[in-house]
């Protein structure tokens, strides 16, 4: 989760370590406190946080956190970095444009059937 390689843990542990050898260790349910603390202090992070780790907790705080760089919003659980107010005055911006467009065209159309109209007349 933190980016750092078995083989980089490995060299930092010591000479007798090496990836297959901390690949177990990942398995393992009990860790000796010694080696703990080693492992804590390379990855700088409290031995207590190791040993409560809980993973499932940990990937629900990173699904539930996330960028949107579409819009430059911000949002973590309920926090959202805009103003809603901001969003709803654009979309209806958007509304009134496209009403005006969609006016344009229905009055091109009925020239349009005028002149057929006259001309076949």
């Amino acid at each position: 989760m933190m980016g750092i390689k078995q083989e980089g843990l490995a060299f930092e542990l010591g000479d007798d370590w090496n990836q297959q050898k901390v690949s177990l260790l990942e398995a393992k349910e009990v860790i000796d406190d010694k080696l703990l603390v080693q492992i804590a202090g390379y990855l700088k992070v409290p031995v207590k946080s190791i040993k409560n780790f809980d993973e499932e907790a940990a990937i629900n705080i990173i699904s539930n956190t996330f960028t949107d760089f579409k819009d430059n919003a911000i949002a973590n659980a309920n926090h959202y970095n805009f103003n809603p107010l901001d969003k709803f005055v654009e979309a209806m911006e958007e509304n009134k444009k496209l009403y005006e467009r969609l006016l344009e065209s229905e009055k091109e159309k009925v020239t349009l059937l005028e002149r057929i109209l006259k001309s076949t007349s």
